[in-house]
């Protein structure tokens, strides 16, 4: 079996996928030849729940009253799920799930992301995500502050 199709095989099962062998661009392949649509939510400077919330909310293009809670964040993958003609493949690149920060915070991401799998099969859709994760965030240099969220420094 060629490995698009063992690929396109794990997206149509849905769930976490395991992309440490596997290129942005196969998965892109793969998702297009099934017809589901691709997200890619770069979490790099995410340091807390909300930031990731509202990475994501970015990503799919959540609507503005997007409540950046996690109930508010199942609802949202759930109609984007049904918004889609066949599913959706999530993709968290650089999540820092070891940061102390972030662990339990990315967990229950992750759990929402497994509850949509279900949600997505029990209305003839596909949801699959991935997760590259990154570990911990450095540590600041001392005497300057982190890079925000938004990715500006006020005193530069």
């Amino acid at each position: 079996m060629a490995p698009v199709q063992s690929l396109q095989k794990k997206l149509q099962k849905g769930g976490l996928l395991d992309v440490s062998s596997v290129s942005q661009e196969d998965l892109s392949k793969a998702a297009d030849a099934l017809g589901m649509t691709v997200f890619v939510v770069n979490c790099d400077r995410a340091r807390s729940r909300s930031a990731v919330l509202r990475a994501i909310a970015r990503a799919v293009d959540f609507p503005e009253y997007f409540g950046s809670n996690l109930d508010a964040l199942s609802d949202c993958l759930c109609d984007t799920v049904l918004d889609q003609k066949v599913g959706v493949v999530l993709c968290l690149d650089n999540l820092h799930s070891g940061d102390p920060a972030l662990a339990d915070d990315a967990a229950a991401v992750l759990s929402v992301c497994a509850d949509t799998v279900e949600f997505a099969i029990n209305n003839d859709r596909y949801f699959a995500y991935a997760v590259q994760h990154a570990g911990k965030h450095p540590d600041p240099e001392p005497g300057i502050a982190p890079t925000p969220y938004s990715g500006h420094r006020s005193h530069e």
